[in-house]
């Protein structure tokens, strides 16, 4: 039988124009692929959500490798920006362009090639599973989170897993991420009393404690990092007054901040400290401050390891790079698999994701199956 040629489901996945939270089509592709090469697929549908579960080989098994990934994509943007149409997978001097292919289907269909071409060749004493979820780019609770309810409830477990997110920032297989930040978003509404600004005794402006908080808040340094972790930032990202009048006070004035936060802090511990600063202004300016949280994810680290090192001497024995241990960007679905196993991620490079005419080097979509293949071959060796 031919290989599985992870180009070819690139391109068939990235047809699917699978904007969160629609599949159209994604998953049954997959499905349709993963069940006639043997693997025991089921739907752990949440939410209007699809999220596919496949499992090759013994459930339960003591030694299961799981590969997580998406795909749900981000919305194109302006289509008329784009020079290729974003869900065409059209091919140009050795890239293929189209919403997703960085992000993330380019590994999805590597990890899937390689998860298909490997129990083909040598049917490993044990499992290996591929948890892949249609909500990632939206609120992800209906996602990983569905994925990893649903092997609760059915007793299906993986001993490792690897996130096929993008995780190189400059060239094939310089970075695997080995933990992620901690993100939370923090809204204050300041309420004083309108008035007429000739007049400001009769008033009790609320931005005056807004600027304070907001300065007290963006002016206090969290910490200054720690042993696997850059230090935790707050950013100011938004002070909303809506007043288009010039000679009133307005009643209120909103602003929303977000922190990413290393393992210094926990979310609850963060909403502590906020909160203790907002009822100080508010006291201080006789105002009351309204604060509502929502942690998105907690800091979490899988420490240097067999998992690591074993992606580690992958990469490097097919690309020639020792790539890096990181716990950089954003957030990404590593954040509800570590609570299930030990979790690790590796990917392509991630420079176009998300933006206007997204794209993948043909040759890295080969390159990234090779790997994955390799790591599932010395796993199990």
């Amino acid at each position: 039988m031919h290989p599985i040629d992870p180009v070819r489901l690139t391109a068939d996945l990235v047809r699917c124009a699978s904007v969160t939270p629609k599949d159209a089509g994604a998953m049954d592709v997959l499905y349709d692929l993963l069940h006639a090469e043997g693997f025991e697929c089921a739907w752990a549908d949440r939410g209007g959500i699809r999220n596919l579960f496949a499992r090759w080989g013994s459930k339960g098994h003591d030694r299961s490798f799981g590969f997580n990934g998406h795909t749900d994509v981000v919305p194109v943007g302006v289509e008329t920006d784009w020079t290729m149409p974003p869900f065409g997978a059209e091919v140009k001097n050795g890239l293929m362009y189209g919403r997703g292919t960085t992000d993330m289907k380019s590994g999805v269909a590597a990890f899937t090639a390689a998860a298909i071409d490997f129990v083909r060749e040598t049917p490993p004493d044990g499992a290996v599973i591929l948890a892949i979820t249609g909500d990632e780019e939206g609120d992800a609770i209906d996602g990983t989170m569905a994925l990893l309810d649903h092997m609760n409830n059915t007793n299906e477990v993986m001993s490792v897993c690897l996130v096929g997110e993008p995780t190189c920032p400059n060239s094939m297989g310089d970075v695997i991420k080995i933990g992620r930040r901690g993100s939370m978003t923090a809204w204050f509404t300041v309420i004083g009393k309108q008035g007429h600004s000739a007049y400001p005794h009769n008033a009790k402006n609320p931005l005056n404690p807004m600027m304070r908080l907001m300065d007290q808040l963006g002016s206090y340094e969290l910490d200054k990092g720690t042993e696997h972790f850059d230090a935790s930032t707050l950013a100011i990202v938004t002070v909303d007054v809506g007043n288009l009048a010039n000679n009133v006070i307005p009643a209120q004035v909103c602003s929303t901040v977000n922190i990413r936060f290393n393992d210094s802090h926990t979310g609850e511990s963060l909403t502590t400290w906020l909160r203790t600063k907002a009822d100080t202004i508010a006291e201080t300016y006789d105002v009351k401050i309204d604060m509502k949280v929502k942690v998105s994810g907690e800091s979490f680290l899988t420490p240097p390891g067999p998992l690591s090192d074993l992606v580690i001497k992958s990469v490097k024995e097919e690309t020639g790079v020792i790539p890096r241990l990181s716990t950089s960007g954003g957030t990404s679905d590593a954040r509800f698999v570590k609570n299930h196993c030990p979790v690790v991620e590796f990917g392509l490079l991630g420079q176009s994701m998300h933006q206007v005419d997204e794209h993948v080097a043909i040759e890295h979509i080969h390159k990234l199956k090779s790997i994955y293949g390799r790591i599932l071959r010395d796993y199990f060796a």
